[in-house]
This record gives structure tokens, C-alpha cells and sequence, in this order.
């Protein structure tokens, strides 16, 4: 699939029961499996999420429950407090309660007691976390018409006050959700930690809220776990798709392994994004060589995954590309190509029954393994030539791929067990009719495949195959294709799914189409999905939850006030300032190179107000100089700025914060525009360097959108990223807009040994990625300044100085 954010249209076939597996099934699954034959809110977005004044607060609950009343006194959390289940607690239950336990430890360092009781307390503060089944539930749920059709379906009813905090759930799922909401309710406040008194009654809008990303390499698995845990399950998605491609250990076919990661190491070493040694040097598609981080997991790190997902309540789903993104399977299986002369073949032969027989067996081995009742077999942007195969030479493409759907559907169907595609080659409204013209650099002239004709896909094409609709946003022919898809009979889910899908409230009520998945299409890394994602995934989170799309401005605003609220999850560890230690600001005014007003960037800081300065734990304190410390960042024109200065510390700090921001935007581009360096998709600005007293450097990229962005920065219309390393701080105002810097905290790795200063640069000639798909870096970025306002430490408990 191309790495273009686009949206993606599903048919929900029908699938295996879930008895079958002793699981529950996702609400979009349905029964069997056919062989083919041919508001309490009000009107604004700040004020529905409860965002405060300076637009950066993170909402009470996220997505936007349905039903939200505050009502009453907080429930407060101490040691006292109980969880309270039933005698015969089931295995959810139980987990519910150990999910919380976990949470208020490792977040609050608060233990709470759990205890089974044939009835509810008399005294004293407890918890109660159940379906409609438990009979501590029974008089709450009777009381506040809880079924298991109302809410409905993964539906909850949440209610805390002064006494009790009562979750209970249509259904297990329900239940689940219900403790997400409680989790973001959790605060700490003036009286402790609380929850405040609330009234909550919410279920979901659409019944498929997906995530599509590649299977992580060896050492992102802890990160793939915490992005499960406090990203997919807390924003209540239910189904997580997962690229496998040849990056799980094959015992049958160990050569595919070997071919995945010989040619991922070509493809990055050869400094590129697609291939090298394509025939004529053409483009072919989109080559996921980052899938597995160009590695490989075994079996049992596999079948980790997937349990650790499901214990989350999401429904794995493995995309096994079959037909074309096939650079794995072919890679020690080139005689399979239907482009003969590739280094790298992406394309299987159809008409070769080999072809099948290797296919089918890697789709086994997953099966085994992974043990899906959905596989997304791809079967999208069928790019290569056409014709050059003596195999396929005069027979008609459509009429070939239809016959590989079909073959590849009754297979999987063998094993009960439902198929998916993208679907744009099931029109020719996306890909075209007939055989597309193209053109190598070289001039050498080649036909593609257009799509499949309608008459193709009603005889060819089994209905109950899921189509992943990701063309959702071609010009005016979204609409229509999802009503031509309707028409067919099959059901849709929008894929590579973006918040701003237009008309959305009117396209979402077409019943065929059951929900949408955003997508990350590079290595499954905190950094590529932290800034690539958080905007893509809350938008998404709360269209198929809530129904209700929010405006670009304030859906920028919640996924920066959201960032310092994730980053510790997300990371797995709390950063020094969290710990409570003392936070010492550091006067660095002697260092001010830059008035409050300069002309050659536009910065205007006379503005600045003087004082402290809070982003959650980390302190500042604004003097009253208007100016700051500047460096200048040398890029495609003359910088008048300097280059470097040095600020004098002589301290054994935990952690440096740094409250700064640029001159002017940069670009933060898509970690897949630059997969072989994907890094500095983001622009380096300049870095610090943190100097100790043996004379060793710790250096710290300053990079755009990663821990840095524009001194007059706004959530508008095109703010997609935010800053996820850093809070957001308004520290004045210029013109009547807010003066925005960005508090960053640095973990001092070397703790006990002084740092004598601080050196910050800027950076020279910095080129980044390109807007599109090129094997090639950009052009020289823009002249740039790094701000310094001001900076702090927190302190060693040794006093500052080493031991």
C-alpha cells in the first residue's frame, strides 16, 4: 500500500463465531463464512472536550463519551479504598481489577486492596468494575438500565461519587471501555487523588475502530506493548491490523527470512526508499522494508503479541501481502516473478501454480501462529508491467486477478477464516480501465493494469471479502465508489483513515460501511508513531466513537495538550521532574543575545509576561529582560544570528529543562518519506551540547515538531503534529496572538557526574526529506534561530553536587 494518508472502504464478511475459539467477537464479525461462488456538551470543540483557556488542558474523557453529566463531590483515592468483586469472579473481571491495581501503582504509587464479597460494603469507599452479570452489579445495573442492549454493544455506564465508583458494561467490552474513561478521570489535585463526581453513559458509534501498522522489530516490542496498552485501548479502538510480510520466523520457508532481510539492508544501505535494480529503473511500489524494523521475531515473540493484544480487547488482524507487495516471498523466489529482470520482484505470477503452493504455506505458518479470523492479504497497486511474463503473456489482467482473489479466498475460507483487501483495484474509477501507459526514466514504454471492470468483479470477486477503501478522498469520486461498492454487496471500511474526511456525518450513515483504521506506514518506533500519528489517531478515535468530527484547530490543540499526558506511557519511565525533587531555575539573562524585538525573523517577544511558569511538574521562572539567548540555524540563505553560545552550570542535575522555540516553521515530514534516515524526516534546527566535568559531550538534536516549534505557534488548519517531546507553555502575547515556547525535559544519563555548561548550536546546510517518494534528501532547509528563555534543573538529592 502506498504510503499516502488516503481512506479506505471495508466490507465486513461475514466470519467465524467466536465460540469457536472461546474468545469474544468483535461486534463487526459476523457468523459464518461462505465459500465463494462466482450532547451534554456544548456547541464549541473546546468546550465539548472540556479543553481550559489556554486551549492545552487534556479532556476529562476521550473520545467525547455520549452521555456526561459532573455531578456532586470527587471520590477521593487512598490506601482504604477497595476494589470489590464478586465471590465467583470471572477471568474479566478479575482483569478489570488488576488492570486498575496496576494503574494507580505504577502512575500514583497508590496500593489498593481487592477483596470478594458476597455483598457490597456497608462503610468505607470501594470500587466496582462488572458486566450486567455481576451480581454485585445487579441493583446498579436494574437501577440504571444497563442491558446488554442498552448502552449496547462495548456500551458502559460510569458513575463516581463520594463513596463508590460503579463501571458497569453491556458487555465485557463495555466494561473495558468504562475503566479507560475511569483511567483519564484519575487526577491529582489540591485534596489528593480524585476522581470527580461524574454521571457517564457512552457506547460507541461505529463498530469497527481500527489501527493499521508493521509488527515491530525485536527491541520496540516493550513500545508496541505500552502504544497497545495507553494509545489503542485507552481511545477505545477494538481491532488492530498488523503487516507481517517475512518478519516472523518460518520454519517451512526460512529462505523467505533470509530474502526479507537481505533485501531490506539492499534497499536501506542503497540509501532509498523503493528498491534498487528495478527493470528500466522504473518506480515500482511502496517496498515496507522498515516492516520488523528489517528483522525478524520468533514465533513465541509473535504469539506474544497477539495475546497481549487481545487481553486489550483488539482483534488482530495480520496483512499477509499477497499478489503484489510481494518483495519478501519473492526475494529467494525470483522464478515466481511476473516481471522477469527485477532484482527485487514484488509481483507474483498468477498463472504459475508454485506460486501458490509458497503462498499458501506462509499463509499457514501465520495461521498456526497467530491463529486470525481475519487475514488482510493486500492485493493493492498493481504497478509492475504487464505482458513480460510468458506465463501470463495475452490473457487479461482482470480476469487474473480476479482468479487470484479467488483462489486465495477459498483458501483462507478452508481454514474458516475471512479475507480482506485494499480495494482500488475493484475500480476502475481509482486505477483506470484497460492497460495504464507508462514511462521508465530511461524512456522505455510499458503498460500497468487498470482496474478490474464490473463485470470481473461480479463474477470473480467473492462479496464476503472486507474491502479496505482507502481512495475515500479522490476528488468526487469517494462517494460514488463507496456507493458502488454498496451496490455490490460488499462492506467497507475507510483505511489509511484521516480525521477531515468531508462530509463525513452524511457518509459514515451507509450501513455497509462499519468503520475506519488509520495507518502508520514506517517501522513501528515511539518517534514515528509519536509524531506522526497522535493528530490521525485522535481525530479517527473520536469520529467512530463519538460521530462527532472535530475542526482542525482544536484537534491540533488536543494532541499537544495530550503529549505530556502520553510521552510517560508511552516512554515507561516518568522523567525526574515528575519525582518531586526540587526544580531550580537558573538565571541565563547574562546570556541574552536578543532584544525583544528582531527584525530579520520577525520575533517579537516584547510581549513576554514575568514570573513563573508551570507545564505540569517542570517550573520556570521568566525574568523580567523581555529578550532571550538566539543562535542562528544556517540554511539555503545569509544568517545574521550567531552560531553557538555557552551557558556556565556546574551542577549534577537529574534533568535539564529547557523552555525554547524557533523562529519561523520548519517541516516535520513522514518518517516513510526518508526510510533509510528516518530521523531527520524531522528538520535539525541546532542541538545542545551538555558538557561534563571529565570534558564527554551528551549531545541533544533540537528538531521541528519533535521537541521544538515557532515562538508564535497556533493550532490552525495545517497543524497535523504538535511538539511531542514538549509542552506547550503561553508565555505573553504579540499582537493579540499568545507567545508560545515549549518546556522539554532532558534525562541526564549520567548521573553523579557534573555538568560544567551548556553549549547550543545551530545547525549548517541541514537537508531532510523531500514532500514526495524520491531515493533522495531535499533541498537545503530555510534559515532558522533556536529562542532560549529560559532554563532549569532538578536537583541531585545529594544537593547538586557528585557524590
Amino acid at each position: 500500500m502506498e504510503r499516502a494518508a488516503a481512506g479506505a472502504s471495508l466490507v465486513a464478511v461475514p466470519g467465524q463465531t467466536a465460540a469457536a475459539e472461546g474468545r469474544p467477537a468483535a461486534p463487526w464479525l459476523g457468523s459464518t463464512i461462505r465459500r465463494s461462488v462466482p450532547q451534554a456538551f456544548a456547541e464549541s470543540a473546546g468546550a465539548r472536550l472540556g479543553l481550559g483557556s489556554s486551549g492545552f488542558e487534556r479532556p476529562l474523557i476521550f473520545p467525547e463519551p455520549r452521555q456526561l453529566e459532573l455531578r456532586g463531590a470527587p471520590f477521593i483515592l487512598t490506601p482504604e479504598c477497595v476494589i470489590v468483586l464478586p465471590q465467583a469472579a470471572s477471568q474479566s473481571e478479575l482483569a478489570l481489577a488488576r488492570f486498575l491495581t496496576q494503574e494507580l501503582s505504577d502512575r500514583y504509587d497508590l496500593q489498593v486492596r481487592q477483596e470478594r464479597r458476597e455483598n457490597l460494603p456497608s462503610s468505607g469507599k470501594f470500587i466496582l468494575m462488572g458486566t450486567v452479570g455481576n451480581p454485585l452489579l445487579r441493583d446498579f445495573c436494574r437501577q440504571n438500565q444497563v442491558t446488554p442492549q442498552s448502552p449496547g454493544p462495548e456500551g458502559y455506564v460510569l458513575q463516581a461519587r463520594p463513596g463508590a465508583v460503579v463501571v458497569a458494561g453491556s458487555d465485557e467490552r463495555g466494561a473495558f471501555y468504562g475503566l479507560q474513561s475511569l483511567r483519564q478521570m484519575i487526577s491529582q489535585q489540591e485534596g489528593g487523588l480524585e476522581v470527580p463526581g461524574a454521571q457517564v453513559r457512552d457506547w460507541p458509534d461505529k463498530p469497527f475502530r481500527g489501527f493499521k501498522l508493521y509488527v515491530p522489530g525485536q527491541t520496540s516490542i516493550p513500545f508496541f506493548r505500552r502504544f497497545v496498552r495507553e494509545v489503542l485501548a485507552l481511545y477505545k479502538f477494538n481491532t488492530l491490523m498488523i503487516e507481517m510480510n517475512g518478519c516472523m520466523r518460518l520454519d517451512r520457508h526460512p529462505e523467505v527470512n533470509a530474502g526479507a532481510m537481505a533485501y531490506a539492508r539492499d534497499t536501506n544501505y542503497s540509501r532509498r526508499n523503493y528498491p534498487p535494480g528495478s527493470l528500466h529503473r522504473r518506480e515500482q511500489n511502496s517496498s515496507h522494508q522498515d516492516c520488523g524494523e528489517g528483522g525478524l521475531l520468533e514465533k513465541d515473540e509473535v504469539a506474544g503479541l497477539v495475546h497481549w493484544c487481545e487481553a486489550h480487547h483488539l482483534e488482530v488482524v495480520p496483512e499477509i501481502p499477497s499478489f503484489t507487495h510481494s518483495f519478501y516471498l519473492l526475494a529467494r523466489h525470483r522464478d515466481l516473478t511476473d516481471v522477469p529482470g527485477d532484482k527485487w520482484p514484488d509481483t507474483y505470477c498468477p498463472s504459475e501454480p508454485r506460486s501458490y503452493q509458497l503462498l499458501f504455506e506462509v499463509l499457514d505458518e501465520y495461521i498456526e501462529v497467530m491463529k486470525p479470523r481475519l487475514i488482510h492479504t493486500g492485493h493493492d497497486e498493481w504497478f509492475a508491467p504487464f505482458g513480460l511474463c510468458p506465463r501470463c503473456r495475452g490473457k487479461e489482467p482482470g480476469e487474473l486477478l480476479g482468479r487470484d482473489l479467488l483462489k486465495t479466498h477459498d483458501h483462507l475460507a478452508g481454514r474458516n477464516i475471512r479475507m480482506a483487501i485494499w480495494g482500488d483495484y475493484l475500480l476502475e474509477t481509482v486505477r483506470g480501465a484497460g492497460l495504464q501507459k507508462r514511462h521508465a526514466p530511461d524512456g522505455w514504454a510499458y503498460s500497468s493494469p487498470g482496474g478490474m471492470t464490473p463485470r470481473q468483479v461480479k463474477d470473480l470477486v467473492p462479496k464476503d471479502i472486507l474491502l479496505f477503501n482507502w481512495f475515500w478522498d479522490w476528488d468526487d469520486h469517494g462517494a460514488a465508489a463507496e456507493a458502488q461498492l454498496d451496490a455490490w454487496g460488499f462492506r467497507q471500511i475507510y483505511g489509511n483513515m484521516e480525521p477531515d474526511i468531508t462530509n463525513y456525518a452524511e457518509r459514515i450513515k451507509r450501513p455497509s460501511i462499519l468503520g475506519g483504521a488509520p495507518s502508520s506506514w514506517s517501522a513501528s518506533t515511539e518517534s514515528n508513531l509519536s509524531k506522526d500519528l497522535t493528530f490521525s489517531t485522535l481525530g479517527c478515535a473520536n469520529l467512530l466513537w463519538a460521530r462527532r468530527p472535530l475542526e482542525l484547530p482544536a484537534l491540533a490543540r488536543l494532541t499537544q495538550a495530550s503529549y505530556p499526558w502520553l510521552r510517560p506511557r508511552l516512554r515507561g519511565t516518568a522523567l525526574p521532574s515528575e519525582s518531586g525533587d526540587p526544580i531550580i531555575t537558573v538565571d541565563i539573562t547574562s546570556s541574552y543575545n536578543l532584544p525583544g524585538l528582531e527584525t530579520t525573523f520577525g520575533i517579537d517577544l516584547r510581549g513576554l509576561e514575568a514570573g513563573p511558569r508551570e507545564a505540569g511538574p517542570r517550573r520556570f521562572q521568566l525574568p523580567a529582560a523581555r529578550g532571550a539567548a538566539v543562535v542562528g540555524a544556517q540554511g539555503g540563505t545569509p544568517n545574521p544570528l550567531p552560531r553557538e553560545l555557552t551557558l556556565k552550570l556546574g551542577q549534577d542535575a537529574s534533568s535539564l529543562l529547557f523552555l525554547h522555540a524557533c523562529a519561523q516553521p520548519a517541516t516535520n515530514k513522514e518518517a516513510y518519506r526518508l526510510i533509510w534516515d528516518m530521523a531527520d524526516s524531522a528538520d535539525l534546527l541546532g542541538w545542545y551540547e551538555v558538557v561534563y566535568e571529565d570534558g564527554l559531550p551528551e549531545v541533544i538534536p533540537i528538531r521541528y515538531g519533535v521537541n521544538i516549534l515557532e515562538w508564535n505557534w497556533a493550532p490552525s488548519e495545517t497543524s497535523r503534529k504538535g511538539c511531542y517531546d514538549a509542552a506547550a507553555l503561553v508565555c505573553g502575547k504579540a499582537s493579540g496572538a499568545p507567545i508560545t515556547f515549549f518546556a522539554f525535559e532532558w534525562a541526564n544519563p549520567r548521573l553523579g557526574k557534573v555538568i560544567t555548561e551548556v553549549r547550543l548550536k545551530g545547525s549548517t546546510g541541514f537537508r531532510g526529506a523531500v514532500p514526495g517518494f524520491e531515493d533522495a534528501f531535499g533541498a537545503v532547509m530555510p534559515s532558522n534561530a533556536v529562542i532560549l528563555k529560559a532554563l532549569s534543573y532538578v536537583q541531585s538529592r545529594c544537593g547538586g553536587t557528585s557524590p
